[in-house]
């Protein structure tokens, strides 16, 4: 068995330093961000790959550094959070574990990206880490398709399970019978971390595209001034167009069921938390807001065009 270090810090790390121990592996020590202070009373939070080490019994540092002076063979990345230097991966060779399928989404946030893009796949890569961005050669990939309705979360939790199986996989001989790797082929695209004004939903946008943006989990619009989270929806595809004067934004109440028209079709609100709330139902959370013709989501309090018509006759897309 390998002589490793690891190195990771969200959930999505968890999966595979357990496999790498289940296994057999020797980890000589886990690599994760210094502890942050969350919470009204300011208490230091470990990462959840600094915890999961901890209920194993595993040393742990938050520098980087001591990877280098542990006598490790190999360091296994998974979403670490911070760019390994030259100088270390020439004292300790890496491979890293990435959520996507290399060269496309090289960096941070690569689930979120392809949910945005709408890929209809994605997978997970195994490669050596070099001091480029995500351009080492590729050890093994695996791909899975993209289910209409997955979210980041859900998404996420398919491809660490899928990541930590692949790496166990690919070190089942050891660190000496790694092979090469083949070059990555292929245009790169970047993955650059999601901004918060990404998950501002604007409604000139088409259905499918604010569906996006809702499956990242933190979605947002406005209502009556006050922010509302956008937590589950559902795109509707028209067989009629709506009325040209039907602005987007526009709340309509289709059978107790909250419409939004957008800039081509309807969204149709599932979930929403208010400003201050617990998540809701949002055929609840209508009732209770109870909209007035003309108001729309989006908008500043006290903005108000013409009352929405009703919506068309549709059908789930």
């Amino acid at each position: 068995m390998a002589r490793l270090v690891f190195l990771g810090t969200p959930p999505a790390a968890v999966p595979t330093l357990r496999a790498l121990v289940d296994a057999g592996h020797d980890i000589r020590l886990v690599v994760s961000r210094a502890d942050r202070r969350r919470g009204r009373g300011s208490a230091l939070v470990p990462s959840a790959v600094k915890a999961a080490a901890t209920r194993l019994g595993l040393a742990v540092s938050d520098r980087l550094e001591d990877a280098a002076t542990v006598g490790a063979e190999l360091g296994v990345v998974v979403a670490y959070g911070r760019i390994v230097p030259a100088a270390l991966l020439a004292a300790l060779p890496m491979i890293n574990v990435h959520f996507s399928l290399l060269p496309r989404w090289r960096g941070a946030a690569p689930v979120e990206r392809a949910l945005l893009a709408g890929d209809p796949q994605t997978g997970v890569c195994i490669m050596r880490l070099e001091a480029g961005l995500d351009t080492g050669p590729v050890l093994a990939r695996r791909v899975i398709d993209i289910a209409p309705d997955d979210d980041a979360a859900a998404l996420t939790t398919r491809l660490a399970e899928l990541g930590a199986a692949l790496v166990v996989e690919v070190l089942a001989g050891g660190v000496a019978a790694l092979p090469a790797g083949q070059p990555q082929v292929g245009e790169p695209t970047y993955a650059a971390k999601v901004e918060p004004d990404e998950l501002r939903l604007r409604w000139e946008q088409p259905a499918d595209q604010l569906h996006r943006v809702v499956r990242l989990g933190r979605a947002f619009t406005t209502w009556r001034g006050q922010r509302l989270r956008v937590l589950a929806a559902e795109p509707l595809t028209l067989d009629v167009a709506p009325p040209p004067d039907t602005p987007p934004g526009a709340l309509v109440v289709d059978a107790g069921r909250p419409l939004v028209r957008s800039g081509a079709g309807w969204l149709a609100l599932q979930v929403v938390q208010p400003e201050g709330r617990r998540p809701m139902e949002a055929a609840a959370w209508v009732r209770g807001v109870r909209p007035q013709p003309g108001e729309r989501l989006g908008e500043p309090a006290g903005a108000a065009g013409p009352a929405p018509p009703a919506p068309p006759e549709g059908r789930q897309a």
